[in-house]
């Protein structure tokens, strides 16, 4: 008969019934121009922020399978990188990248952290002008991802809070119907997918867009199905958000701020929220609806 006490081996259970439930601890890494974010040695996102020419960006995104579901500077339209977040700021366009445009110019990281709830960083920004290297408005730019038990979704939070340059009054934020947080997908998810948002909108481009609380699209990712949504905070300006979309000849989302039909003046400090979830196969409104709610709640943790 052994010798161990039965308290040890009673102990030991307990700690591996712990370590086996507990949600798994999100780690990050800065290598030289990216950040990436993983879990257990699955990359869940990559940030590009050095050795990009006018914005830093999401550049790969993945589901809990690990599919990667962006696509980064396509040969359609360059400027589209994967998921990024780009407008116009007293006329300088920071969305198209030709013709002087705007820079999103990375001054460094104030804060990495990780942890069994979550991992992210945050990120100062100069907006420049190019033709006066005029710092136009400032970004604090917060990246988090979340851990959660039994979770079925990739879950990030994307936070913009812009401030004016010290001695500047104001800046007057514009832009094109599809200037926003905008993200491409594969080449695969152009074709044969789905929108939808919380109030059963189903249209795109100048058919169909609406505002409301988040905007998903489903589509088969090389073969495999796959589900995105973007979710609007009810604190952001203008909320709900304005929802640009299209399929023809390629699908595209953006949650916007309607900047094409009415200019933002900003006189103080402006604060930007928002959600971006993905799923494995296709996610019902319910589900949808369901970690849109949980989400809401991280934001007051």
């Amino acid at each position: 008969m052994s010798d161990t006490p039965v308290f040890s081996i009673a102990f030991a259970l307990i700690l591996i019934h712990s370590l086996i439930s507990s949600p798994q601890a999100l780690q990050i890494q800065n290598e030289k121009d990216v950040i990436s974010i993983s879990s257990n040695g699955q990359t869940l996102l990559q940030y590009k922020f050095d050795e990009v020419p006018y914005k830093p960006y999401v550049k790969e995104f993945y589901t809990p399978s690990g599919i990667n579901i962006l696509r980064d500077a396509p040969h359609d339209h360059l400027h589209h990188h994967a998921l990024m977040y780009a407008i116009s700021v007293d006329g300088v366009n920071f969305w198209e990248e030709f013709q002087a445009p705007g820079q999103e110019k990375h001054v460094g990281f104030e804060e990495m952290r990780h942890g069994e709830d979550g991992a992210g960083f945050v990120e100062k920004l100069d907006w420049m002008n190019p033709r006066t290297d005029e710092v136009l408005i400032q970004e604090t730019r917060t990246l988090t991802a979340y851990s959660e038990e039994n979770s079925d979704a990739s879950l990030i939070t994307w936070q913009t809070e812009f401030s004016l340059p010290e001695g500047k009054e104001q800046a007057t934020l514009t832009g094109s119907k599809y200037f926003g947080l905008g993200m491409r997908f594969l080449t695969s998810m152009d074709t044969g997918g789905r929108f939808f948002n919380a109030d059963g909108g189903v249209g795109v481009e100048a058919t169909d867009d609406k505002n409301s609380k988040w905007c998903a699209y489903t589509a088969k990712a090389d073969g495999k199905p796959v589900t995105i949504a973007v979710f609007d905070d009810p604190k952001n300006p203008r909320s709900p958000a304005n929802w640009y979309t299209m399929d023809d000849p390629f699908a595209y989302l953006t949650a916007t701020l309607a900047l094409d039909t009415e200019p933002l003046v900003m006189k103080e400090n402006l604060l930007l929220r928002y959600g971006v979830a993905l799923w494995d196969g296709e996610a019902s409104s319910d589900e949808v609806e369901a970690l849109y709610q949980k989400w809401l709640r991280l934001l007051k943790d």
